[in-house]
Parts: structure tokens; sequence; C-alpha cells
């Protein structure tokens, strides 16, 4: 597929954060255009992978101002690669969405307006959310969310810890326990118990732990969706000349 051939859009992916969740949107995009439409002329994918550990000691240091600052650069540079849009492979990096969007030429998909957008298309208006510390605790999602009409809530404390210990020490080394995902279905059932319809996951590596089969409430995996999102922004309104 080339420029000339077709208006599809290229994407332009911030990965590394962590390296499991950028080879998800990866995979999740190609392939499921590949799903709808029976051939590989998916659109055409720039990556930028940063270093994990960097942004883990910005976030533990609250250096948000550094980590937006990083990120702008970053999009900054799979603009001029030809991004036409970008998306950040991360819940927890869009805290600082607003800062960054403001530094760059191209636009960012926000993972928070694409789910909230499933959400409500499921009919939905209370959900739980589960993520890392940062994500739980911050107000970009709740806000987010309110913005759409959608009540948000989250675990307490002792299960905020439990969650985000899995994800930091278990969950980006590609770890996965079966003890983790008792623990965190308890987490589930009690937000259950509190009104919730359904629960966001709200960290791209959760996926790799808690599958919807585990639990009777509707679970919105955040990355699934965005890279769904992602994939319909790039065909635009030519998604019905990419199926022929």
């Amino acid at each position: 597929m080339t420029r000339g051939e077709s208006l599809v859009q290229r994407i332009g992916i911030l990965g590394g954060l962590s390296a499991e969740s950028t080879t998800y949107y990866y995979e999740r995009i190609t392939r499921g255009y590949i799903r709808r439409f029976g051939k590989p002329r998916y659109p055409e994918i720039i990556i930028y992978s940063v270093t994990f550990d960097e942004y883990a000691r910005w976030q533990e240091r609250g250096e948000w101002d550094r980590s937006a600052e990083h990120m702008a650069a970053c999009i900054q540079k799979l603009a001029l690669a030809g991004a036409d849009f970008a998306l950040i492979a991360s819940n927890t990096m869009h805290l600082v969405l607003p800062a960054v969007a403001a530094r760059v030429p191209i636009p960012i998909l926000s993972i928070v307006d694409c789910v909230a957008g499933s959400i409500r298309a499921a009919g939905l208006d209370r959900v739980a959310l589960l993520g890392t510390i940062f994500t739980m605790t911050q107000a970009f999602y709740p806000e987010g969310l309110a913005q759409h009409g959608i009540e948000c809530l989250v675990p307490d404390k002792r299960e905020r810890a439990l969650v985000n210990r899995v994800i930091y020490q278990e969950l980006v080394r590609g770890a996965i326990s079966d003890e983790s995902r008792a623990a965190y279905l308890e987490v589930v059932d009690g937000l259950a118990r509190q009104g919730a319809q359904g629960v966001i996951i709200g960290c791209t590596e959760i996926p790799l732990l808690l599958r919807q089969e585990d639990t009777f409430l509707p679970l919105f995996d955040s990355a699934a969706i965005h890279a769904d999102a992602a994939l319909e922004r790039a065909l635009g309104d030519v998604g019905l000349e990419a199926r022929t």
C-alpha cells in the first residue's frame, strides 16, 4: 500500500511503556486488519520505543514534567518520520497527555476517550478501574469518564498497592501467576459488590493476567480498545477502499 494508492493514515506509536504492551498494540492492529479484510494491507505503523526504566524512575520521583517533555520529543520524531497521528501505548502516561499534545504537531488519540466510548456503547455508566497506582489515584480517568457521564470506582488503598505491585514486579517482566490472577479477581468481586457494572483494564499489561472468562463483569480492555480505535482512525473514510 503506497501513499499514492490510498488515503489511509500512518499510525505513530510511542511504545516501550512497556515492551509487552507495545508488541500487543502492533499485533492487535495488524492482525485485526487481516481478520476483518483478509489481506495484509494494514496501515503503515511507525514505533518509537523508549526505555521503560527511565520513565519508572521519573514516575517514582514525581517528575511528570520531565516525562511530558521527553514524550513530546519522541512524538515529534514520529511526526517527522511521517506519522499522521499518534497514540501512547500506556494508560499511566496519559496523565500528562494535555502537556504533550500542546507540544506536538500531530493529534494524539486519547485512550480515556476511546474507553469511554466503548462503555457508553455498552449502555453502562458505573465502572471500576484497575491500573497502576498513578492511574488509580490521579484524576485523569475519573474526570475524563465524567465528561461522558460515567462514574469511576477504584479499589481501596491496600488493593491498589497489590494491583500496582503485580504490574511492576511481574507483568512488565512478562511473568504470569495464578496466585496474582486470583488476587485480582478478589479485587474485582469487591468492586462488583460496590455497584461496578464493568471493569476498565486501565493498564496495558493487565490483559496478560486477567481475561474475560475469569469474571462475570464485562472487561473493557483499554489497550485493545485503543488499538482498534487507531485502526479505525487510520482507515477513516476509506475503510471500504481498504477492503477491496
